[in-house]
C-alpha cells in the first residue's frame, strides 16, 4: 500500500512531538503493511512550514530509522497537504516543491468551516497555475456536504480527491462518514489515505476500515493503483468495474 496523507514528522504541526512519534508511526505503517509513506505536515497560518525544512527533517527520520534495521519501516517521500487559502499566497516555485513525492500532484486541504471565498473557484485557480490537484478529506468540507455538485465538477476538470480512512470508520461522525461513502459510490474518491497523526489514537490504517465500510474490492485501487500512478506522474488507472457494479453498500455501512 502506498499512504499519500500522514502528519509524520515531529515538531513541525499536529502530529507527533518528538522523533520517537515519528518513528513509531512509521514502524506502525510498516506493520499494517504500507509500503511507502508520504509525509505531509500542515502548510498554512497556522504551520508555515516550507519545503526546505520538511525536507530536512524527513532526512533526518530516514537516518535515524535507518539506524535500528530491525524492525521494517516504509519507503519515506515528502509531501504536504496546503490549505487552499494559504496556497494562494505561495510561489509557484515553492508550490512545486511541496508536491506529493516530487511529481506534479499537490495535495489541496479545502476548509473544513464556512469560509467567505469561493472554494471551487480557488481550487480551480491553484490547478490553472499548473498544480494537478488531489483534494484532501472532501468530506468534511462544508461546501462539498451542501452541494456535492460542486465536488463532481472540480472531478470533471481534472481534480482527484483523497478520503480519510478513519472517515469511513466514523470518527469524524456519522453525517462524515455517510458522506464519504456516498461519494466513493458515487465515483467522485480515488485514493484512500490514513491522515495519521499517531501510532495508536490516529493510526496509520486503512486496510481495515476499508473492509469494515465494504470496499474491499476497491482496495487496491484506493491504496496501491491510483498513489503509485500520482506519485509518478502518470496516467490515472481506470476504476474497476468490480467497484462499479458490485453490491452497494447503504450510507449507514454494514
Amino acid at each position: 500500500m502506498i499512504d499519500l496523507h500522514c502528519h509524520l514528522l515531529a515538531g513541525i504541526d499536529d502530529g507527533p512531538a518528538e522523533i520517537e512519534g515519528s518513528r513509531a508511526l512509521a514502524r506502525t505503517a510498516a506493520r499494517a503493511g504500507t509500503q511507502t509513506l508520504v509525509a505531509t505536515p500542515h502548510v498554512n497560518a497556522r504551520y508555515p512550514n516550507a519545503a526546505q525544512t520538511i525536507a530536512r527533517l524527513l532526512d533526518e527520520l530516514r537516518d535515524r530509522l535507518a539506524a535500528d534495521p530491525r524492525e521494517p519501516s516504509p519507503q519515506l517521500r515528502a509531501g504536504a497537504e496546503v490549505a487552499l487559502a494559504y496556497a494562494a499566497g505561495l510561489d509557484d516555485d515553492e508550490l512545486a516543491r511541496l508536491h506529493l513525492g516530487g511529481g506534479p500532484w499537490l495535495l489541496l486541504e479545502p476548509p473544513s468551516a464556512p469560509v467567505d471565498f469561493d472554494v471551487a473557484e480557488g481550487i480551480t485557480g491553484i490547478a490553472g497555475r499548473g498544480h494537478r490537484v488531489l483534494i484532501a478529506h472532501p468530506e468534511r468540507c462544508p461546501v462539498f456536504q451542501r452541494d456535492p455538485r460542486v465536488l463532481a465538477g472540480l472531478v470533471g476538470e481534472g481534480a482527484l480527491t483523497s478520503v480519510t480512512a478513519a472517515a469511513l470508520r466514523g470518527r469524524f461522525g456519522t453525517n462524515v462518514r455517510h458522506f464519504a461513502i456516498e461519494l466513493v459510490h458515487e465515483g467522485l474518491v480515488h485514493n484512500v489515505a490514513s491522515d495519521a497523526h499517531h501510532h495508536e489514537e490516529r493510526p496509520p490504517t486503512m486496510t481495515q476500515e476499508l473492509e469494515r465500510a465494504g470496499l474491499g474490492p476497491l482496495a487496491g485501487w484506493l491504496t496501491s493503483e491510483v498513489p503509485a500512478a500520482i506519485l509518478a506522474g502518470e496516467e490515472i488507472p481506470a476504476r474497476p468495474e468490480r467497484g462499479r457494479s458490485g453490491a452497494r453498500v447503504p450510507p449507514g455501512g454494514p
